[in-house]
């Protein structure tokens, strides 16, 4: 049974600063935000969820059918993620790439702490509450500011260096490799990533993740802590949300850099826009979500309600696409999971092809990279987003990393292609070497 009540704070900006830090304290946090940006289909501006009560983490081996009777079991909130390797799970597939992060491929925890922010006030919920347990933990939230985070911050003892697992000319072999699949018709696209990474290396998570929201504010963004492992995401995609018997799923296909002066910046969009090469890149894609969603859909529920839509967010124009369906009430929440899992933006098409020559070009196991964060309600409403523009990092290992990738279509140039990641990659390593 949890315990509800609102508080109204007078400033979000304070308040959410302050609850970050004070979540520091526990093994498991997952922290979403919407940064205020407007969404058609978003219930909260923000959701905090830390404390594990229960919870669930295991390899891809029948890793759904283990979520499924966890979720069902539980039945209250559940937070956490699906590693993009869970792949093996849905299909004769393998990961047997390098893993310098070493995530457990599936996390989920029932927290005894939740926060909902809409609008200038919070809903609290918390299970098993005793006493005046609420009250204490605002008043403790309250007190905390920067101070507290300065005092925690762990000082990195040489300088962040980034290197990169595929460098210029071998990543340009490998493209080439992938335009030879296409050409010769084994697939029509694919999402290839290469991982930038750094050994040795202390950062401090939640600092790292205020920078990086900071340069980016993106409407998914996300600070997960799973015991000694983080993920500091500015992920500006929807992967899927289930709301009722409504899906949505917004894959996001076409990327422009921003520029300073205005009317370049117009430019660019305008060009992204009309730009074929990247437009077929998104049909592909949107066709390919709506195939996944027809698997668990109502006949002829399967709607494109945007294509090829343009976006600007701080550091990049994105065309996004929004498909949506209806499922049967009875329709079981993750078996819709199961059955459009990878998301399409970051596989390719025919999909299982595609993740088969992904994971022999690429060099680096994906994990959470690729994957999806996100929640289950008590009533089996979902919504997770891509692990995108994120940085990875494994506190005892002194690990860190970040990955980018994008479609190739045979249209495809190598060097824009790699221009194209350099642009995706430059939130993140302003971030890591400032």
């Amino acid at each position: 049974m949890r315990t509800k009540q609102i508080y109204k704070f007078k400033d979000s900006k304070i308040f959410k600063s302050q609850i970050l830090i004070w979540a520091q304290q526990f093994d498991d946090v997952v922290w979403l935000d919407s940064n205020n940006y407007e969404q058609a289909y978003s219930n909260y501006d923000a959701v905090l969820a830390v404390d594990a009560f229960t919870c669930i983490q295991t390899d891809y081996v029948q890793g759904f059918e283990k979520l499924k009777e966890y979720q069902t079991l539980v039945n209250d909130w559940i937070f956490g993620y699906l590693t993009y390797d869970l792949k093996n799970d849905v299909e004769a597939l393998k990961s047997s790439n390098f893993d310098g992060l070493e995530f457990p491929d599936l996390y989920f925890f029932q927290p005894k702490k939740l926060f909902f922010f809409k609008d200038n006030q919070v809903e609290i919920q918390y299970l098993n509450c005793v006493d005046d347990e609420i009250e204490d933990d605002l008043e403790a939230i309250q007190n905390l500011d920067d101070s507290h985070l300065e005092h925690s911050r762990k000082v990195s003892e040489n300088q962040i260096k980034i290197k990169l697992r595929i460098h210029k000319d071998e990543y340009f072999e490998r493209i080439n490799n992938m335009l030879d699949h296409i050409h010769r018709g084994d697939i029509y696209e694919a999402n290839f990533c290469q991982e930038f990474y750094a050994e040795n290396t202390t950062i401090h998570p939640l600092e790292t993740y205020n920078k990086l929201n900071a340069i980016s504010n993106p409407p998914f963004a996300t600070f997960l802590k799973c015991q000694d492992k983080y993920l500091l995401s500015a992920s500006p995609e929807r992967y899927l949300k289930k709301e009722g018997t409504s899906l949505i799923s917004q894959p996001i296909k076409g990327t422009a850099k921003r520029a300073l002066n205005i009317d370049e910046d117009i430019r660019l969009k305008q060009d992204l826009s009309e730009n074929e090469k990247e437009r077929s890149e998104n049909i592909m894609i949107v066709d390919l979500v709506r195939n996944d969603l027809s698997k668990t859909a109502i006949k002829g529920s399967v709607k494109v309600e945007e294509l090829c839509q343009i976006y600007t967010f701080d550091q990049v124009h994105q065309m996004i696409s929004t498909v949506t369906s209806q499922v049967e009430p009875s329709t079981h929440p993750i078996d819709i999971i199961k059955s459009t899992f990878p998301m399409g933006s970051m596989t390719g098409a025919p999909k299982i092809s595609a993740m088969k020559i992904i994971e022999d070009l690429e060099e680096t196991k994906r994990g959470l990279y690729s994957g999806a964060v996100g929640y289950f309600s008590p009533i089996g409403d979902f919504d997770f987003n891509v692990v995108i523009r994120s940085i990875l990092y494994n506190d005892t290992k002194k690990y860190v990393s970040y990955s980018v990738g994008g479609a190739i279509t045979a249209k495809s140039d190598p060097l824009k292609e790699y221009e194209e990641c350099l642009v995706k990659a430059k939130a993140m390593r302003m971030v890591l070497e400032n």
